[in-house]
């Protein structure tokens, strides 16, 4: 019952949770550091835990355990406003006011002490417990969201996983024994302590599954590593509540005077007993809150007792419908009757006796399948995108291994050198389950695994085919039939073991030497292609040769030819001239060789240095120049006279 100021002022101390309120919030305020601490330090050990190993177990569980620690210490810190407010009520404190002059304020001062007290308003009116409140569900929520990762390996802790779920129990045994407290207070003296106590039990039941994901945690089992990632669901639900709580409360009407109520309560935590009672922690939830009691509904009292009855009357006519079955427009279905078959029926519905007294097994009509006589493989191919290049399983090249490629020993025909060969091959076969009933009971029951029956069958088949072929045949005119020949062989025995499979297609996509004899092979080439070019470099060479002796040969004869060509112009220029000068010397006489001997003079006389002595310089007697010292063959080196 929720105490009103203006109507029970004077008896407070009357009232045993007024009493005991200072004690309360001290002991509340003590336990939400200690669990603050708790959760720093969880945190702090998963963060550098996380730099070193992304992998590892540890940041999942530290980061559920700290958020379990923070839903227990917002609870506690909920709690603490109810007894603080008791406290203050019972021991109020005057408050000092602070007189200052407006006049001595500047005007950045009087802006600060507005949007102060603006934000003191908005503090108040949405009021502190619940920001604490939405404060510590918002964080736990983190934590848990943070190390989320159901795909964790996993992990042989150790020695250091046996401490730490000793650690763990520990705690949850200290825990346990504060829940126990709680649990013993009388609501008179404690009213919160019941609503406290089944929030002990989230980080209680947190520890406990961690330390048991601890135990058992080895590097073969995986579901000790999904346990320590599940253990968040109950603290971050629980979360999740109360941050929907916290935005309720901000619609709630607040009075000063009236007696707060706890706004820290959990309906998720409320199902943590044994056993559990959904709908009696629903009816009271109704009946403290709204004052509905769903006891004094006729409807509900109703279907409490008619619940049973009704539900197995749902059971019943469910059990005789599932003899109701429906065979899709592409399927069909043998109709078992006690395990007999009795018929093969068509698409639509059929009725029949229920489970288990009759079933109808599913059987495929018309699809149709493609089966490799090699064993496929199970691994995912790799996604490449449109643009990128091709993945390697897309080369059909034959010196690269197929998972489809099946080995196959084949008749040779080089006489006594080799009496076999080995060859790749990849042969496909195309089949389908018949389309008579005949068929589709026979592919039922004659066999267990129809592909399985049709790739050993395959394989026999191919092993007595190929024996008797070679390669050149099967690479060459004999191709074109080879998978006829196999199709009708495989065809054959399945038919003589009643196997209800129908072979539509026989394709041979690929026949070539095993791709280990490839770089012999290209072995083989690659000398072949080094021999020729070999070839090629020598001829080429000789060529070269050949063609600078052509040159050299070619450069001398036009270089001799020219120099006779010299010679004998010379020789004639010296025989015109020589004949010219006898003609002259014929007719001119001494006159031609006094020209001659004038010509060479002046010839030797143009780059010799001379003194020119002019008559009109004075003087007695003209000037003159004795030639006589320049008698024929003149020489214009030696020495020269002049006189006047």
């Amino acid at each position: 019952m929720r105490v009103d100021l203006d109507a029970e002022e004077g008896r407070l101390e009357s009232f045993p949770r007024f009493q005991s309120a200072s004690a309360q919030a001290r002991q509340l305020y003590q336990l939400g550091v200690v669990l603050a601490v708790l959760a720093l330090v969880a945190w702090a050990l998963a963060f550098f835990i996380g730099l070193f190993s992304s992998e590892s177990l540890w940041p999942a569980l530290l980061g559920n355990n700290a958020a379990a620690m923070l839903v227990l210490a917002a609870g506690a810190q909920s709690a603490y406003w109810v007894a603080h407010w008791r406290q203050a009520v019972l021991n109020p404190t005057a408050d000092v006011p602070q007189h200052v002059c407006d006049t001595q304020l500047t005007g950045i001062d009087r802006l600060s002490q507005r949007l102060n007290s603006g934000l003191q308003h908005v503090l108040v009116a949405i009021g502190a417990p619940v920001l604490w409140l939405a404060g510590g569900a918002g964080a736990a929520w983190w934590s848990v969201q943070h190390t989320w990762n159901l795909a964790l390996p996993g992990l042989a802790l150790g020695t250091w996983g046996s401490v730490a779920a000793g650690i763990a129990v520990l705690l949850a045994f200290a825990l346990l024994v504060f829940e126990r407290y709680l649990a013993q207070q009388q609501p008179a003296q404690w009213p919160e302590a019941r609503l406290l106590a089944p929030l002990v039990r989230v980080p209680i039941l947190t520890l406990l599954l961690s330390a048991v994901s601890l135990i058992f945690s080895n590097d073969d089992a995986q579901w000790p590593a999904r346990l320590a990632v599940l253990t968040g669901l109950l603290p971050a639900a629980v979360a999740l509540e109360w941050v929907v709580r916290a935005i309720a409360a901000l619609f709630s009407p607040r009075r000063d005077k009236l007696e707060p109520r706890m706004i820290g309560q959990s309906f998720v935590a409320g199902m943590l007993r044994w056993p559990p009672q959904p709908l009696l922690a629903l009816q009271h939830e109704l009946h403290n809150r709204f004052g509905i009691d769903l006891r004094q509904i006729w409807a509900f009292t109703y279907m409490r007792k008619a619940f049973f009855p009704v539900l197995a009357v749902i059971v019943a006519v469910g059990w005789v419908l599932s003899g109701v079955n429906e065979i899709p427009l592409q399927g069909r279905g043998i109709y078992e009757r006690f395990g007999e078959p009795v018929e093969v029926l068509g698409p639509g519905l059929h009725a029949g006796l229920p489970w288990p007294l009759g079933r109808v097994l599913a059987v495929e009509k018309g699809v149709v399948h493609e089966l490799a006589t090699s064993t496929e493989s199970n691994a995912d191919p790799l996604l490449t995108p449109a643009d990128g290049l091709p993945p390697l399983t897309a080369n059909r090249l034959w010196d690269a291994s197929h998972v489809n490629d099946k080995s196959q020993v084949i008749a040779s025909d080089s006489g006594d050198k080799q009496g076999f060969q080995i060859v790749n091959m990849d042969v496909r076969f195309v089949y389908r389950i018949g389309l008579s009933d005949r068929a589709a009971l026979a592919a039922t029951y004659h066999s267990a695994d129809v592909p399985m029956l049709i790739r050993s069958t395959a394989s026999r088949i191919l092993v007595h085919d190929f024996a008797s072929r070679t390669l050149d045949g099967v690479l060459g005119e004999q191709r074109s039939a080879l998978a006829e020949d196999i199709g009708r062989s495989v065809q054959a025995d399945l038919d003589a073991l009643d196997s209800g499979v129908e072979i539509l297609a026989t394709v041979v996509e690929a026949i070539h030497p095993p791709a280990g004899a490839a770089n012999a092979y290209h072995g083989v080439q690659a000398a072949q292609i080094s021999a020729q070019a070999l070839i090629a470099r020598e001829r080429g060479a000789a060529s070269e040769q050949t063609n600078v002796a052509q040159l050299q040969a070619s450069v001398a004869l036009d270089q001799a030819h020219a120099l006779a060509r010299e010679v004998s112009a010379a020789a004639q220029t010296a025989d015109l001239r020589f004949a010219a000068e006898q003609k002259a010397y014929a007719s001119a006489g001494h006159a031609f060789l006094l020209e001659q001997y004038l010509s060479q003079l002046s010839l030797g006389l143009n780059n010799a240095k001379l003194l020119i002595l002019d008559h009109r310089l004075g003087g007695s007697s003209a000037p003159t120049l004795d030639l006589r010292s320049f008698t024929l063959p003149a020489d214009p080196v030696a020495p020269r006279k002049a006189a006047q």
